[in-house]
């Protein structure tokens, strides 16, 4: 019973996302959706490049150069992480938005990368494995499909023997080190595979788009979206990203629709506020507070059962049973 409980909403929210392009119909509202799953899918949009390289030099079909943008994207990760994850708390942060912003400036200068104009795919699809559509609605079910696989992926490895090592250096590394645990690579091996994940949403960005430049690929508001996109719905959880992605998402679309190019500003200011906001009032995100109040109502729940119980019509009590004065 309690199995299927706890398979009971996963389902429910799966029917719901899978029914969501039959119930929002409009171009806009399928955009929408796409875009709410591709932002959840990436944890960051720092190798965005990789794919798109691929595919706009050598002519390669999407197919193709995604695998081959995963294998550059985890090689940057290993060299980058070897030096960077020996840091901790706020200089680790530091150093991995320097290396982010030192590869967007060496990117924005190399002709052969775009440079500051950036790359262009195709504007006509070669062939169906360009995987170039007219409709947002093959995009949605394409980003739902990879989405269902990296949710998987994360659950797997939650729930291996990595998984308990990283909780373990979570909680105090030092402790996870005297008990055998191997935190430096174990760690390496997270950063390689979220790089991995993560060059994958950019290949799909770049998909969709047809286009990439060092802003939107490799931007540090990007970075900051997607950190806050996780924050909100609940760091470290399975689906908060997601939470996050179908409010941060549609908030900001709305808000450039009314608001045109005369709120660009704002997006810092809102992204401000939300952090603080978190950080302030619910460092957990918004799953970990539904989790919180739904655990508050069933112990309320559960005591106002057993005394309806004890004092149901017609209980019996048993032989010899005396009754207090």
């Amino acid at each position: 019973m309690d199995k299927m409980r706890r398979l009971l909403w996963p389902s429910v929210a799966l029917a719901l996302v899978m029914a969501y392009p039959l119930l929002f119909s409009t171009p806009f509202q399928q955009r929408l959706g796409a875009l709410i799953l591709l932002y959840a899918i990436a944890a960051s949009a720092w190798n965005i490049y990789a794919s798109m390289a691929a595919y706009s030099h050598f002519g390669l079909p999407p197919l193709v150069g995604i695998p081959a943008g995963i294998v550059v994207s985890v090689l940057i990760a290993a060299v980058i992480g070897v030096p960077t994850l020996r840091l901790s708390g706020h200089y680790f942060s530091m150093a991995t938005i320097a290396v982010a912003e030192l590869i967007r400036l060496v990117v924005t200068n190399t002709e052969y990368l775009g440079a500051a104009v950036g790359l262009s795919g195709p504007t006509v699809p070669r062939t169906v494995l360009d995987l170039s559509f007219t409709s947002a609605l093959p995009y949605y079910y394409l980003f739902l499909a990879v989405l269902l696989i990296t949710l998987g992926i994360t659950w797997r490895m939650a729930n291996s023997r990595m998984g308990f090592y990283l909780r373990a250096i979570r909680d105090s590394e030092r402790a996870a080190r005297s008990l055998g645990a191997p935190a430096s690579r174990t760690k390496l091996y997270a950063f390689m595979l979220s790089a991995g994940l993560t060059s994958v949403a950019g290949a799909l960005y770049a998909m969709m788009f047809g286009f990439v430049d060092p802003e939107s690929g490799l931007g540090i508001l990007i970075s900051v979206k997607i950190l806050i996109m996780a924050a909100l719905g609940g760091a470290g959880l399975l689906f908060g990203p997601l939470v996050g992605a179908a409010i941060l998402v549609p908030l900001e679309e709305i808000s450039n629709n009314l608001l045109g190019g005369k709120g660009a500003g704002l997006t810092f200011v809102v992204y401000g506020a939300i952090i603080v906001l978190i950080a302030r009032f619910q460092p957990g995100g918004i799953l970990t507070l539904i989790k919180r109040l739904w655990g508050k109502r069933r112990q309320t729940a559960e005591p106002t059962v057993a005394a309806g119980a004890t004092h149901a019509p017609g209980a019996t009590h048993a032989p010899g049973a005396t009754h207090a004065p």
